[in-house]
């Protein structure tokens, strides 16, 4: 089945990815026969809810307080739950947009319908890189395609259609990633090492500018961190081990930006000089962000684990068991995925770096699993797991599995279909401001 494929897998992957968008715009057209849940969507845009459009269909449940963010920035305390990568991805470029004529209504229909094409674009780069991060860490070709095509087919579905910022989160952490593992043949402690830890370092800060959960891939740096520090308490005068604690630490650093700067900015409005500061300016860590979510929307440990809400952890149940299987299996076996002469030559050569750094990325999977579990809104899990690489990887493996039995095999197309059927019923929903979301 793959042999067509082989030759232009990029033009293949554009190509599904399109007809993939064009049903998901087709089905979110669609329930437009029906009347909407809500009429948030309408009322901001000033548009009569008969009308049918793709800005008005796509613009619901969270995309309301993006494209509102965007268009004037942040007014209301609870609007700083949504992270400002997109809007300000969404408002930069419509200042270019007006140097060249285009003007708005003022009701944020442009900046909705700049945040969809944000969101397509995102989730089109965010696939390639996918292909080209996966044939950078194994040399498996059939391999990236199938994990790409999975990415394609996200059951996040809409949410990475709409303006939200799901696909931005996604590509910027696939580029970061692809940058670790471009470094993985280079000495550590070199120039070229430690560039490339502070690039990808940057590349997740706007990760985690997108969506907060971008921190966690914070968690490579932090395993280099612990296995540089060994050789280098032994050996504290050698630059090479000076320069990769450096780098690591940056790169660290960097990751973090993306939320402290945030937090720093409404500090400076809600807390220095305030005659009346609000009560997250006395905490221990004063964010904005975490008390915004606990009072606003209700996040907290264990808040969401009442009687009312066992649906959602239902339907949220299959993607987090994919997240938990696929991340433990990984963990333990990081080099399992190499099953390619070519790649496992490569790990040989690279001394275990590749392995390492796909085990952290796993690691960080099953911690945004458990926090989805516990601490999360937890049907949020089927659209934030789509800027996670190792499942998708682990399904590809199990189509690709030649058992004799054929039972990974079952599996990894139970999972594909699971995937098309909850991205196509959850459109329905979604364009229909019906839960979940």
């Amino acid at each position: 089945m793959f042999s067509r494929h082989d030759s232009q897998p990029r033009q293949t992957l554009i190509t599904a990815f399109i007809a993939w968008k064009a049903l998901l715009l087709a089905i979110a057209l669609g329930s437009a026969v029906a009347p909407s849940y809500d009429t948030s969507t309408t009322l901001m845009l000033q548009r009569n809810e008969s009308d049918i459009s793709l800005v008005t269909r796509l613009t619901r449940w969270d995309a309301l307080y993006f494209t509102q963010s965007a268009r004037r920035g942040y007014v209301f305390e609870q609007e700083w739950a949504f992270n400002a990568g997109l809007p300000l991805v969404v408002s930069g470029l419509i200042r270019v947009a007006r140097l060249f004529g285009f003007e708005g209504d003022g009701t944020g229909a442009l900046e909705a319908a700049f945040s969809i094409v944000v969101a397509h674009v995102a989730h089109l780069f965010a696939a390639l890189m996918l292909y080209e991060l996966t044939i950078k860490l194994f040399s498996r070709p059939r391999l990236a395609f199938l994990s790409t095509l999975l990415h394609i087919l996200s059951p996040a579905g809409l949410f990475l259609s709409a303006p939200y910022a799901e696909s931005l989160c996604a590509f910027f952490s696939f580029a970061g990633y692809y940058v670790l593992a471009s470094a993985s043949t280079s000495t550590k402690g070199s120039i070229s090492w430690v560039t490339a830890q502070v690039l990808a370092g940057a590349i997740f800060g706007l990760a985690t500018a997108s969506r907060s959960n971008g921190l966690l891939n914070g968690l490579p740096f932090a395993v280099e961190c612990l296995m540089i520090l060994p050789p280098l308490l032994a050996s504290p005068t050698s630059l090479n081990n000076i320069a990769a604690l450096f780098g690591s630490v940056t790169g660290g650093l960097l990751v973090a930006t993306g939320s402290v700067v945030p937090q720093a900015l409404a500090w400076l409005r809600y807390c220095s000089g305030a005659s009346e500061a609000r009560a997250w300016c006395q905490r221990t860590v004063p964010s904005i962000y975490s008390f915004v979510q606990e009072h606003y929307w209700g996040v907290g440990l264990f808040r969401y684990w009442t009687l009312s809400n066992v649906p959602l952890f239902i339907l949220a149940a299959p993607v987090l068991g994919l997240l938990m299987v696929s991340g433990w299996e990984v963990i333990n076996r990081p080099s399992g995925l190499a099953r390619s002469p070519t790649a496992e030559k490569q790990q040989q050569g690279q001394s275990g770096t590749t392995s390492v750094l796909v085990g952290s990325m796993a690691a960080a999977q099953l911690l945004l699993a458990a926090l989805a579990i516990t601490t999360y809104h937890v049907q949020i899990i089927t659209r934030i797991a789509s800027g996670y690489a190792v499942w998708y990887w682990w399904v590809a493996g199990c189509l690709l599995d030649d058992g004799a039995n054929g039972k990974r095999r079952d599996i990894g197309g139970k999972v594909v279909m699971f995937s098309v059927m909850y991205a196509m019923i959850q459109g329905v929903l979604f364009a229909s401001f019906l839960p979940p979301a």
